[in-house]
């Protein structure tokens, strides 16, 4: 998949020293997903159900 005509938004819990993720609309189905800190590294794919139970899960977590 080419990733670079995507629109990457980051996450807003990111910040000058906390990086996190960033995430790209594929279509109404699927996300994309990377590293904030490494644009150029590996993206993964996910589907709606599969984004809700990660986002839930990170949701949970406090820096």
């Amino acid at each position: 998949m080419t990733t670079s005509r995507l629109a990457w938004r980051k996450s807003s819990r990111s910040d000058e020293e906390v990086n996190w993720v960033e995430v790209a609309v594929i279509s109404a189905e699927a996300l994309a997903v990377r590293d904030s800190k490494l644009p150029g590294s590996a993206v993964f794919t996910l589907d709606q159900q599969e984004w809700r139970a990660l986002h839930a899960a990170l949701s949970k977590y406090t820096p």
